[in-house]
């Protein structure tokens, strides 16, 4: 019964609904990587896509337990319940889960550095201190206004590009592209929670941007994010990849009922709704991406 409590509340501290934004980078980046060389290395991709994994859980524990400590998600809390906040477990252990995961993604990177040498270093390790340094240490990046910034660059950018490049060891510049819709498409989640829990934030300091400017400028957020997510699929045609563009008809159709949710929507639970739009979304353009790759 113990160790069954235990389990439910790692799986639950994890955010497994949230994992889709670790999955989907080294997803299509690898089929990206494949498409343009015709190689593919299975267990670099399965060590990229365990590390990456790792790194965002961790980022997960890390969060819960610092948030829970400065009383960000107590009582009024409209999201999911957080193992910190509601006393399930102690600060020390949700701290602990996070280090444990932390050390999972270094041995799987481990791998990596073999094989692709010192750029793993300099992924790896701002990856690393990030997973803490978002919601933790002198400058927690979430508390700052800048959680979009770092999930368009880490979940975006530097997953897809790094997966790339530890596939072929180059850096093309259609992995930028493809980076940055990915990056735009997480992003959209995290300035959804942050919309829903900006009154929350507030009053314990988390100056996130939609608590800094307010809900249009939140809203607005959203909207770019959506739009310009979508208008790169005109890149892919652009540069003479046309069926690439496909990818983007998910973004379309969901992100205009994501951008609706969110301008009319009351900031309460019922924008947990969109939360799993945005994952859909994000899974259904990187399953185009993939289909039209395979198959065209």
């Amino acid at each position: 019964m113990i160790f069954g409590k235990l389990m439910r509340a790692v799986v639950s501290g994890a955010r497994p609904k949230t994992l889709a934004a670790g999955v989907v980078p080294v997803w299509v980046g690898g089929v990206l990587a494949w498409k343009l060389t015709g190689a593919f290395d299975w267990w670099l991709w399965v060590c990229t896509l365990l590390g990456a994994l790792c790194i965002q859980i961790a980022t997960n524990f890390f969060n819960d337990a610092v948030d829970g400590k400065k009383g960000a998600d107590g009582e009024r809390r409209t999201g999911p319940r957080r193992l910190t906040g509601t006393g399930e477990m102690c600060f020390g252990q949700v701290m602990g889960l996070g280090g444990t995961f932390l050390a999972a993604a270094v041995f799987f990177g481990v791998f990596l550095f073999l094989a692709r040498g010192w750029p793993m270093l300099a992924i790896g390790l701002p990856s690393l201190f990030l997973a803490y340094g978002y919601t933790g240490g002198p400058f927690p990046l979430a508390y700052r206004g800048m959680g979009e910034v770092f999930v368009i660059l880490f979940f975006g950018f530097v997953a897809v590009m790094g997966t790339v490049f530890v596939q072929t060891g180059t850096w093309p510049v259609e992995a930028a592209l493809l980076g940055g819709q990915v990056g735009l498409l997480s992003a959209v989640l995290i300035s959804v929670n942050n919309f829903r829990d900006r009154e929350e934030d507030g009053l314990v300091g988390k100056r996130t941007l939609a608590v800094k400017f307010g809900p249009k400028v939140a809203a607005i957020v959203v909207w770019l994010e959506v739009k310009v997510a979508a208008l790169l699929g005109v890149v892919w045609l652009m540069k003479g990849d046309p069926l690439f563009g496909l990818a983007s008809l998910p973004i379309f159709v969901i992100g205009m009922r994501i951008i609706w949710g969110v301008l009319t929507l009351p900031a309460d639970a019922r924008m947990n709704r969109l939360l799993a739009l945005g994952a859909v979304e994000l899974v259904l353009f990187a399953g185009v991406f993939h289909a039209v790759a395979v198959f065209f």
